[in-house]
């Protein structure tokens, strides 16, 4: 199985033509294979086959690799840490936070850094309402909340000059109707997730 599993993950990156280096590859298997075994106790994901795994976490969370900026990252609402780990992994040189209000899920992630040796990543348990970590240049979401309460709620981790980064299925257009005051819609790209059904987007804020 493991073979299909390494199969079914380079077939998607070639496709989203990623350049993963075979380290990154490994250590997104190793997550992978922590994911599938944490989830058997702790009902971490809803997902439960580890192909569909495959495709709508780890290839969902590595269609963005080319719209992330070499700079800090907040990845809110992280769940098991998606898409915040796999981004960690294939960005090694910039530092990713990821945070999330539900322990086992935050203690699942602590075991993956250790794990994995993920230096980069440091992991915050709490709301984001009331998160007291710095701001950063980027904040990124995956089905976390409405674009308004992601940005009411997280206003605070993002610098002035930062960017609100939302992963998103159909394009949001009641969202973008009431964002708060002050932000505005940059830019938007059409993601390609391989083994996917339905569209994916990536919305990219800021302050106006």
């Amino acid at each position: 199985m493991e073979v299909q599993y390494r199969d079914r993950l380079l077939s998607g990156i070639d496709a989203m033509a990623l350049n993963l280096t075979d380290q990154m590859v490994e250590q997104l298997l190793a997550y992978l294979a922590m994911l599938i075994k944490w989830n058997r106790a702790y009902n971490l994901t809803a997902v439960r086959d580890p192909l569909e795994m495959i495709d709508r976490h780890l290839l969902d969370s590595l269609s963005i690799l080319p719209y992330i900026r070499d700079e800090r990252l907040i990845d809110v609402g992280s769940g098991p840490g998606l898409p915040g780990i796999p981004v960690a992994i294939c960005k090694p040189a910039i530092d990713v936070i990821t945070m999330d209000s539900n322990g086992k899920k935050t203690r699942f992630q602590l075991q993956v850094k250790a794990q994995l040796k993920l230096e980069n990543l440091s992991v915050e348990h709490g709301r984001v309402e009331t998160s007291v970590v710095a701001p950063a240049g980027q904040v990124i979401s995956r089905a976390f909340a409405s674009l308004e309460d992601m940005i009411t709620w997280c206003a605070a981790l993002c610098r002035d000059d930062g960017i609100f980064l939302a992963m998103k299925g159909l394009y949001p257009e009641a969202e973008l109707a009431v964002l708060p005051a002050g932000y505005e819609l940059r830019e938007c790209y059409r993601l390609q997730v391989p083994g996917t059904e339905g569209e994916r987007h990536l919305l990219m804020l800021g302050r106006s």
